[in-house]
């Protein structure tokens, strides 16, 4: 009876600090703690800490972790520049998505959302004490600005993003009402929810589109207490951090200190760890969690070694293609060079059998394509036949395998086949254009020299169909830029996707983002048919749609042979040393390191005393 209660008294409160906006369109209005996708909340307006955070945990203690090559900006809404790791602790956004729901989110600096049913519109009103680190008040006029700002001179992501947010305005005296463009789009509320929120007072006297190594002013948890420059980054709790006490913050940020120290690459890194040089790693090198641990700390039980289960969609991780190259241009050569990568023999020499196959765009989830289209896909995709591949409605689409014996024989004579196809043809072992005798030959681009052991083998693959295929490995700045700008031929890409995947497809597959430098459409897809689905998906009325539309979007997306899949696996693989206690719920989509984890005085007292080096 008692949260009945409370959700009546939370609600009453809401009706009273809540101004209420006239629905001059759109239907009923809603005034509410939380935001999903299709309205089912899982947290009531009582809650009082997600289920997978713990309410109480000790704060307090030092956390050292590590970061890959380099940073030279604290500044992460705009494109120039390497973003350090953990900036965006010092930024608040308006709503918090939990971790254990597909795509819901609660107020953090709005205590309320007003949205009406068509979702054409919705209304944010501040929390009265949320403030910046100076003690200023965060301001509707904040917001505002954050958003135009984002939009004009932040990363070209954001425009992209926000595309279909026409416009905000002030409404209240802590109110402000973001109204969407016509069109289908459940999802801009929850998009605008996300927006970190700035202070315009701060970036009035600083150049917002240049980097910075001068912290930032923010309204988040942390706030950075010290700067190496490309070395180390130390981010401090806010003591007087006006959010602590909030639903959404129960039993989060609990660390006094967070650390990244930068190394040059993952083989440094992972020695350091084992160094105790910091304190917590997520190993993603299979053959590093199978070999690279039989070491002592391990053994006497300092060291924890787990693999966490997890629920998070895969997405698609792989070789890709940039087809602004003319040597991929033609779909048949990169359906062909698809057949060079034997993912068998390297599942079972170079990762220990650890991985799954990647088959789909929308991996490990309902969105992911299987078997023959279903008929709610094959009447999405009715109105593209002709336009798109016919194996789109005829097959399920499948990678190449192998016995895994590195004998790949018959699938090279699959690959000469398509590569005749597309007019290409071997001269002097040589794989040539037939009409003007160019040879193949391209460069793969790598940040990781971890990655080069896995490369190696499909270039010795590709010298066997006569293509030349160079492998280099550059630092991280000079990759990052080089992605920005589309300056490679191929490379190693990650897409990661939610289980409530919308505007963010956008900027991953559709033409305009394949013309925008920075954005995530590295394959540099230009389909209007890709446009017009990743509209269709957007615009999802309900789950079951969203489901269909999303399968049919990854059909076409395989095969278009945008990239040659690697693998994925679902659990996240970690090694830490032991000083930590964690919620006993993990939540579904996400580690939950640090954002939920703590230090535990015994554990760490005791691994002091394992190591012999315990104060006196």
């Amino acid at each position: 009876m008692r949260s009945v209660v409370a959700a009546l008294a939370a609600l009453l409160l809401l009706a009273l600090v809540v101004p209420w906006i006239a629905p001059a369109a759109g239907g009923k209005v809603t005034v509410t703690h939380g935001l999903s996708m299709y309205g089912d909340l899982k947290y009531g307006p009582g809650f009082t800490h997600f289920e997978y955070t713990a309410p109480a945990p000790p704060k307090g203690g030092a956390v050292k972790l590590a970061a890959l090559g380099t940073f030279d900006n604290l500044n992460p809404f705009i494109l120039k520049g390497v973003a350090a790791a953990g900036i965006g602790e010092l930024f608040d956004t308006l709503m918090v998505q939990s971790a254990d729901e597909p795509f819901s989110e609660y107020g953090l600096l709005a205590e309320a959302v007003e949205v009406p049913e068509d979702r054409s519109w919705a209304a944010y009103t501040l929390r009265p004490g949320a403030r910046f680190h100076d003690g200023s008040l965060l301001s509707p006029e904040d917001v505002i600005w954050t958003f135009e700002t984002l939009k004009t001179k932040g990363h070209p992501f954001f425009r992209s993003y926000y595309a279909k947010v026409a416009r905000a305005e002030k409404v209240g005296p802590r109110t402000v009402k973001f109204t969407f463009s016509p069109g289908d789009n459940r999802e801009l509320p929850l998009i605008v929810g996300q927006m970190s929120v700035l202070s315009r007072a701060y970036w009035t006297t600083h150049d917002f589109g240049k980097t910075t190594l001068e912290p930032p002013l923010g309204s988040g948890p942390y706030t950075v207490a010290a700067v190496e420059p490309g070395r180390s980054i130390t981010y401090r709790r806010v003591k007087d951090y006006w959010g602590a006490r909030l639903p959404v913050n129960a039993g989060r940020n609990n660390f006094e200190t967070i650390r990244f120290d930068y190394y040059r690459d993952g083989t440094v890194a992972l020695e350091a760890f084992k160094a105790r040089a910091y304190d917590f790693r997520q190993e993603n090198v299979a053959k590093n969690w199978a070999t690279a641990y039989d070491v002592p700390a391990v053994r006497d039980g300092l060291i924890k070694k787990e693999l966490i289960p997890n629920e998070v969609p895969t997405g698609m991780q792989g070789f890709v293609y940039n087809t602004r190259r003319p040597v991929f241009a033609d779909r048949r050569v990169r359906e062909a060079l698809g057949y060079a990568f034997d993912f068998e023999w390297t599942n079972k020499n170079l990762f220990y059998g650890a991985y799954t196959r990647t088959k789909s765009y929308f991996s490990n989830s309902d969105l992911a394509s299987r078997d023959l289209p279903s008929r709610e896909e094959l009447r999405i995709l009715e109105p593209f036949r002709g336009k798109v591949p016919d194996e789109v409605f005829t097959k399920a689409h499948e990678p190449p395998t192998t016995d895994g014996s590195g004998e790949v024989r018959q699938n090279l004579r699959i690959a000469f086949g398509l590569l005749e196809q597309a007019g290409w043809v071997v001269r002097g072992g040589k794989l040539v254009d037939a009409r003007t005798g160019e040879p193949m030959t391209f460069e793969i681009l790598l940040d990781q020299p971890d990655f080069e052991r896995i490369t190696l083998p499909f270039v010795k693959n590709l010298e066997r169909l006569g293509v030349t295929a160079h492998l280099r490995t550059v630092d991280t700045a000079q990759y990052q830029h080089r992605l920005e700008d589309f300056d490679f031929d191929m490379t190693v890409k990650v897409w990661a996707e939610s289980l409530s995947p919308g505007n963010e497809q956008r900027d991953d597959w559709t033409s305009e983002a394949a013309r925008t430098p920075g954005s995530q459409n590295l394959a540099g897809i230009r389909d209007p048919v890709v446009d017009r689905l990743v509209d269709l998906v957007v615009a999802a009325p309900d789950r079951s749609s969203l489901v269909a539309r999303s399968r049919a979007l990854d059909r076409v997306l395989l095969w278009g042979f945008y990239v040659i899949p690697h693998w994925h696996i679902q659990a996240f693989r970690v090694a830490y040393w032991d000083k930590f206690g964690r919620p006993r719920i993990a939540p579904k989509y996400t580690l939950g390191f640090p954002d939920t984890w703590w230090v535990d005085p015994t554990r760490e007292a005791a691994l002091l005393r394992g190591r012999g080096d315990a104060p006196r």
